[in-house]
């Protein structure tokens, strides 16, 4: 009897054991943050120290990620990631507990199928060419949907065949959390049986790579619902951005640029162009600069503005390093927008300029 539960004890080890190895299980993050410095702030241009809470050179986060294999080629995966402000410990995106992202999927050679709360196709067509991407100073400076292009309640499709890349997102409700008129929610949860089409977002992507250049267009698709933020109150009212981009690779560095065309009915100014030029090099294995420039036009009408902003990178080891970070944009017109995507409360008033510069320390886990 001691010999047959002892067998049967040792099969159920051997059967977890091999559980076990099939599948996978990665605590990851980052935790990014610094003092920032930003002058002409508000109608009497003061200037502001303080330490943001949404982006140093990345904003901060954590999560779990998974795989099981399935055989036969067949994975499964999930994802579950929390963004949080390192200034005050609370969680960004609204307060959701996983804000960045919260999916599970099936992959295999021809593709990957995800369903959750996700990235967007213009998010993968901006990763790269984009050099400082959500940097404190750069591109959600000017647009700050770019650096929380994920929508809610979506299911994804991504393929990659040889240097071809191919993907589309369709959500039923894009945004399911109120957190103000704020990217982090906006207020536009669909899956409304009296309106199919409230907020709804879908997106597109098709893109090409080599060992040194790389080819990108996306187009991505926000779609208003009652008592929605940014303008769009309604579903017959969309905001939607397409992209041309890519970059080269060259010894020791890399070149991106790109064009986003944005039309938005939600504004009184629908119509922009957003051109973007970067470059990344470097220095030695342990220190590298980062630099860019953005010239943001609204179409039939006096508003628009320059930014360029640059970065330095040291490495102090595999998953410590520190950074200095600044900006200068140049607004026109009526535009308003601040050099900093750190944090809100920063703006200037209409027509102005200002300076950025920003110290910090990311940490890699």
């Amino acid at each position: 009897m001691k010999q047959s539960v002892m067998a049967a004890a040792l099969c159920a080890c051997a059967a977890g054991a091999s559980h076990a190895q099939a599948q996978s299980v990665t605590l990851y993050g980052v935790v990014d943050t610094g003092i920032e410095f930003v002058s002409g702030v508000g109608a009497a241009r003061d200037h502001l120290v303080r330490m943001p809470g949404l982006a140093g050179t990345v904003p901060s986060r954590w999560g779990l990620r998974g795989t099981e294999d399935l055989g036969g080629g067949l994975k499964s995966q999930f994802v579950l990631e929390s963004g949080f402000a390192p200034d005050a410990g609370t969680s960004n995106q609204g307060g959701r507990l996983f804000g960045r992202q919260a999916w599970v999927g099936l992959s295999g050679s021809w593709g990957q199928v995800a369903l959750g709360r996700q990235y967007t196709m213009l998010f993968w067509s901006m990763l790269e060419p984009d050099m400082l991407g959500p940097n404190t100073f750069g591109s959600s400076s000017l647009d700050s949907y770019l650096p929380s292009t994920r929508a809610d309640n979506a299911i994804s499709y991504k393929g990659t065949f040889g240097g071809l890349t191919v993907g589309g997102t369709y959500s039923f409700g894009r945004d399911t959390v109120n957190a103000g008129p704020s990217p982090s929610g906006a207020n536009c949860a669909g899956e409304n049986p009296a309106d199919q089409r409230a907020c709804r977002e879908w997106s597109v992507l098709l893109k090409y790579d080599t060992s040194w250049w790389s080819v990108s267009a996306a187009y991505d698709s926000l779609r208003g619902g009652p008592g929605a933020f940014g303008g769009l109150t309604s579903s017959r009212l969309r905001d939607d951005r397409l992209t041309v981009n890519g970059y080269v690779n060259f010894k020791n560095g890399k070149v991106g640029g790109g064009l986003l065309r944005r039309d938005n009915d939600g504004s009184a100014t629908p119509r922009s162009d957003l051109w973007f030029l970067g470059a990344s090099y470097a220095l030695t294995p342990a220190f590298s600069v980062d630099a860019e420039a953005f010239y943001l036009r609204f179409r039939h009408s006096a508003d628009k503005a320059w930014l360029y902003a640059a970065r330095a990178t040291y490495a102090l080891s595999k998953r410590t390093s520190v950074y200095g970070t600044a900006g200068f944009l140049d607004n026109r017109g009526n535009l308003a927008l601040s050099v900093s995507s750190g944090a809100i409360g920063a703006n200037p008033a209409p027509g102005g300029n200002q300076l950025g510069a920003m110290v910090g320390i990311k940490h890699i886990f």
